[in-house]
């Protein structure tokens, strides 16, 4: 998808700092950061929403990859949160699913 811009994140043509990349993923720190350790795990193919994802394996590799994040940045013992926003109502604000992991705080609850 041309105007999306995660996609172009995952082209190179916009430079993310990247902390994790494989053949199905890419992992950034989020530019706008809402806890120490906040980063955003992306599929490299276009899924706009979590609605959208039918690849059972690649939902699988994305939290695999979240959770061995968290172990390289020393979130893993703590703790830390996983975050999907899907649509609109859900705080969705860029088309391309993607995971947030946050951690180095304590988080609350309710979430928002």
């Amino acid at each position: 998808m041309t105007d999306c811009f995660f996609c172009k994140m995952v082209t190179g043509e916009i430079k993310p700092d990247i902390v994790y990349e494989d053949e199905q993923v890419l992992a950034f720190r989020d530019i706008h950061p809402q806890a120490p350790t906040h980063i955003l795990v992306i599929p490299k193919q276009h899924v706009a929403t979590l609605n959208d994802l039918q690849d059972t394996k690649l939902a699988g590799h994305l939290l695999q990859t979240v959770a061995r994040i968290a172990a390289a940045e020393g979130i893993a013992e703590a703790g830390y949160r996983t975050v999907i926003n899907c649509n609109n109502a859900g705080g969705q604000a860029v088309y391309h699913l993607h995971l947030h992991l946050l951690g180095g705080r304590q988080m609350t609850w309710p979430a928002g």
